[in-house]
């Protein structure tokens, strides 16, 4: 009988304020996308202590017809083009294009699907990885699981913030 893969470690990152400037409203397209100034840094850190990356972010300007899923799209794809230059590839992206003008979701943050999906698909640990955010309902997306949290105030550089990732 053959052993287990090992489980991975993860950093789960929120998208906006997190990995791109947030405007304060929503990042609509590409060209209003804008990586944070120590992000691509931070994750090369972050991937020699052992750790992938999954982004996990709700996108309710779908529901609110504000932007669209193509949109997205685009901007995760030059994200994980950019990540997968830098040596620090992205595992997967999840996001919820619900909001709850529209009708709840169990697939929304703080809602705990997204998380779950992926510490079941890809077996992560959830005791060794983190979820990073820059609002509550971040962290309480990955709580339920036991995934601890770091809460970072909106646009601050994530790398002020790596010695709490260990």
């Amino acid at each position: 009988m053959g052993q287990l893969p090992p489980r991975l470690k993860a950093i789960f990152l929120d998208r906006d304020g997190i990995i791109n400037h947030d405007p304060g409203d929503y990042t609509r397209n590409i060209s209003e996308f804008k990586l944070l100034p120590t992000v691509l840094s931070s994750l090369k850190t972050l991937k020699k202590r052992g750790f992938v990356f999954i982004l996990i972010t709700n996108q309710g300007g779908i529901a609110k017809g504000i932007y669209t899923h193509e949109d997205v799209g685009e901007i995760h794809t030059y994200f994980k083009e950019v990540c997968e230059r830098n040596g620090t590839p992205i595992l997967d992206i999840y996001y919820s294009p619900h909001h709850e003008i529209t009708g709840k979701s169990l697939s929304r943050k703080p809602g705990s699907m997204m998380i779950e999906r992926a510490v079941a698909r890809y077996n992560i640990d959830p005791t060794t990885s983190w979820m990073v955010g820059d609002k509550q309902r971040d962290l309480d997306c990955a709580s339920p699981l036991g995934v601890p949290g770091v809460l970072i105030p909106t646009n601050e550089p994530l790398q002020k913030y790596l010695h709490l990732l260990v």
